[in-house]
């Protein structure tokens, strides 16, 4: 286990992050990759690399803009790509997606013609049922529009997320995010109108100039429309973005203001209706269901389509090229547009035994659920005590895991100290594949 710096080490949404992947050599064919794999809980993934600006803080897989048509050629690729990547799944076995999203970028900077194209290949190209799993789509204030919101409420969409981060403008601008509380407030209405199951509503803190008492602002900006869902994010300034570029907090000092502003906020939460299910996310007791119950991320397939999607076999993660600068991000979207032949895996990491068993310990234990450690055994004919005892005992130490239960999962302080945690699962070999990558 590396040793503890920050609790703000990294954020890990997926394991091994692209930063690990390499090119393949020789690239192995789709149909190769999903022969014998388990095909009847699928994740589905469309990525829509373009925004309308970029945020100060963002270093996701996007670009400002699409001149001269550029949607339009990212959806004739993403259209000829699920065209290679269904007819490599194959119909030995059932292929059935338990569950879909569309993410970015931002989704909804589409056209309403556009999302009924994006539906369309999701559905007639790859054999998604929209209307009967659960859909989930990320949006912003300034795109989610009545006609987008229409199309998307009518083919299915179950849960809308809103990338809002702060209902105070100077904040917004702080961030880089130019964007009006009042525009904000109307996205809202409109949403709620189209009766979408689940809102959700994205918040940061660690703003520069935010206070305790702004953030309670926002949360109760956001309570007030009592979102589905709330996502809590620390602010992250990475390498490459536009608040990276001008930076110059103290890092203890700002690790503090963060802690504290997330307690502050997870506290503020659970006092108002809503339990706690990981560090980030935050879902009303009275929400409907309408998440998958026979998909478990640790253990089911993903297919990603589009130029910044990631898809998942037992043994293999791949995806394409990844870049933060916009010239690099540019350059792959031009690359990917011009591709015709789509039978295989171009940039990815094989995931062996050791690295399966990382994978499911690190995506059970940042869910406030935690695991039950049989369920593991069973899988791995091992405990995690005896694989990771290490890193284990240091999480106990520090009074990371709730040590009042059976199944295996962290205290209050351990979850608020995730970003902390799963680091450190990462393998040496990822850890050093990662610092060796260079920055792009």
């Amino acid at each position: 286990m590396s040793e503890y710096r920050t609790p703000y080490e990294s954020y890990v949404y997926a394991y091994p992050h692209k930063t690990a992947y390499r090119p393949l050599r020789p690239r192995p064919a789709l149909s190769e990759l999903w022969a014998g794999e388990p095909k009847d809980a699928l994740s589905l993934y469309l990525h829509i690399p373009f925004c309308e600006v970029r945020c100060g803080f963002c270093n996701l897989f996007t670009r400002i803009g699409a001149p001269d048509g550029l949607t339009t050629r990212y959806l004739d690729a993403m259209d000829r790509q699920a065209t290679a990547v269904r007819e490599a799944l194959g119909d030995e076995g059932p292929v059935r997606f338990a569950t879909t999203a569309f993410g970015g970028g931002t989704p909804t900077f589409l056209t309403a013609a556009e999302l009924e194209r994006l539906c369309d290949i999701a559905e007639q190209r790859m054999g998604a049922d929209l209307r009967a799993v659960p859909l989930s789509v990320e949006a912003s204030p300034a795109t989610a529009t009545a006609d987008r919101l229409a199309v998307l409420a009518e083919r299915g969409t179950t849960r809308l997320s809103l990338g809002v981060q702060s209902f105070v403008d100077g904040e917004a601008r702080a961030a880089v995010r130019p964007q009006r509380r009042a525009d904000v407030e109307a996205a809202l209405a409109r949403i709620r109108e189209t009766r979408i199951p689940v809102l959700n509503i994205d918040l940061i803190y660690g703003i520069d100039g935010q206070t305790e008492h702004s953030w309670q602002h926002s949360l109760d900006a956001a309570l007030a429309w009592k979102p589905e869902e709330l996502y809590l994010y620390p602010l992250y300034v990475r390498p490459l973005t536009g608040l990276g570029r001008q930076s110059a907090t103290p890092a203890a000092e700002w690790d503090e203001q963060r802690l504290r502003l997330y307690r502050q906020g997870r506290d503020h939460l659970l006092a108002h209706g809503y339990e706690q299910v990981s560090m980030r996310m935050f879902r009303r007791t009275d929400a409907p269901a309408v998440g998958a119950d026979d998909y478990a991320c640790q253990t089911d397939g993903m297919i990603g389509l589009g130029c910044g999607a990631r898809s998942y076999t037992s043994s293999l993660h791949y995806s394409f090229d990844y870049a933060v600068d916009m010239r690099e991000i540019r350059t792959i979207i031009d690359t990917y547009i011009t591709t015709e032949d789509f039978a295989r895996a171009e940039v990815g990491r094989q995931i062996d035994g050791d690295e399966g068993r990382r994978r499911h310990l690190l995506q059970s234990l940042l869910q406030a659920e935690g695991m039950d450690p049989g369920d593991y055994r069973d899988r791995f004919g091992s405990t995690p005590a005896e694989d990771f005892p290490a890193e284990l005992a240091s999480f106990a130490e520090r009074g990371w895991l709730d040590e009042g239960t059976h199944r295996l999962r962290l205290s209050a302080e351990g979850l608020a100290h995730s970003d902390a945690v799963g680091p450190a699962l990462f393998s040496p070999r990822v850890r050093a594949a990662m610092a060796a990558y260079e920055l792009k």
